[in-house]
């Protein structure tokens, strides 16, 4: 690691390979940051061999999940800033939650227990897992789709294909299943402590157009912070759905946050 360089930690969600971070790794050590991008327990290193092996994955809860990043980011020091998309986004504000990162980015992040808001393409976008409760334990593949609905609304075709095959992978359904009963279920994996105090500042990203994350969902989580003292911000992308970290436009979400993360000192 470069000397005085602050670590990032990117926290990939469902569906998505760890490899997708590709770019912004290189934007963020370009800007004197030193990334890593690991990916969930079991997931194995390429596309090519997760797709080769779904049930490498299966039955991974967000507990398990969040486990593995939280080992990650203490192992790179307080000073590390957790940045995570979807899922990802649920697991970077549950560790800053408990103490871990020096601050976090949330982009589309799942819904975390408290928030209410369940608008119908969010349920149409989880449909694929949540369709068949025997999905609990298993991992779930997209079809190309399934993936243009869910991520790629707001592209067109061609683009939302050719992301579909660059980077999709199966994912375990568990965490689906998890964060939909989080209102029903006392101990929650789906639980933040958005009440921490002293906590480091969180920025959360939503796409106007996302499907799987809604904006309402992202506004309402911003809610759930409302009796926090310490830095919660919402910044909104016009139009941009959930692929907006893996899209042509994701150098526009890359830069924000970096201007975000100058002014927080990170």
């Amino acid at each position: 690691m470069a000397a005085n360089a602050r670590p990032v930690v990117f926290i990939h969600g469902l569906w998505l390979h760890a490899s997708s971070w590709e770019p912004w790794i290189e934007k963020f050590r370009a800007a004197g940051y030193e990334p890593v991008a690991p990916g969930w327990p079991n997931e194995p290193g390429t596309v090519a061999e997760a797709r080769a092996d779904p049930d490498a994955v299966a039955d991974i809860g967000i507990d398990e999940a969040a486990g593995r990043f939280a080992e990650v980011a203490t192992a790179l020091g307080d000073d590390t800033i957790l940045i995570g998309h979807s899922f990802g986004g649920l697991i970077a504000e549950k560790l800053l939650g408990e103490g871990i990162g020096a601050g976090a980015v949330a982009i589309d992040p799942a819904q975390i227990k408290g928030v209410l808001p369940l608008p119908l393409a969010q349920l149409r976008s989880g449909f694929p897992a949540l369709g068949n409760p025997a999905n609990l334990h298993r991992a779930v593949s997209l079809t190309a789709a399934q993936f243009r609905y869910g991520f790629g609304n707001a592209l067109d075709d061609e683009e939302s294909n050719a992301l579909y095959e660059r980077w999709t992978i199966p994912s375990p359904a568990r965490p689906l299943f998890q964060a939909a009963a989080a209102n029903f279920v006392m101990r929650s994996p789906a639980a933040v402590n958005t009440g921490r105090e002293p906590r480091g500042p969180l920025l959360l990203i939503s796409g106007t157009a996302d499907h799987t994350v809604p904006d309402v969902v992202t506004r309402s989580t911003l809610k759930q912070y409302r009796d926090s003292m310490a830095i919660t911000e919402l910044q909104q992308f016009e139009g941009r759905g959930h692929s907006l970290t893996i899209d042509h436009g994701w150098g526009d979400v890359a830069d924000a946050v970096l201007t975000w993360l100058e002014a927080q000192g990170l």
